[in-house]
Order: C-alpha cells, then sequence, then structure tokens
C-alpha cells in the first residue's frame, strides 16, 4: 500500500484518547489509520444504508398496495 507522510496538530484530549485507543505494539500512525479507516468504512456504510431505505420509501406505496391486493384474496385461517 503507498502511504504518503502528512502532518496533523491534534489536542491533548484526543492525543490521550488515541493512547487509549492503541492496540499493543501498534504505532501512533498505525492507530490513526486503523481508528480512520474504522470510521471511514462505518461512515460508508451508514450511506449506504440511507440510500437503500430511500429507495425503499419512494416505492412504499406501490409495495403496500401491492401487499394489500395479495392479502385481500387470502381467506380466513
Amino acid at each position: 500500500m503507498n502511504k504518503q507522510k502528512t502532518s496533523v496538530t491534534l489536542s491533548a484530549d484526543i492525543l490521550a484518547g488515541l493512547r487509549r485507543a492503541a492496540r499493543r505494539g501498534e504505532s501512533r500512525s498505525e492507530t490513526v489509520e486503523r481508528l480512520l479507516r474504522e470510521r471511514l468504512n462505518d461512515e460508508a456504510s451508514r450511506l449506504r444504508r440511507a440510500r437503500e431505505m430511500e429507495q425503499i420509501n419512494r416505492h412504499a406505496d406501490a409495495l403496500n398496495a401491492e401487499a394489500a391486493d395479495v392479502l385481500a384474496y387470502q381467506g380466513d385461517l
């Protein structure tokens, strides 16, 4: 994987949290990269779920009408 060096200024409380989040033997850079990767994956999943929900909601009326039509043909059990 191609890596690029960057400089980031962080507050003391963020650095303390970073130390707490670090895994045994993990460098600060590795911890930052892992946490960012996890957060970016979570955000991508959230956006994907939001798009899927948008699609479901856009078609909800038609799907509900179809379900009601099917149920109307069923008799009492």
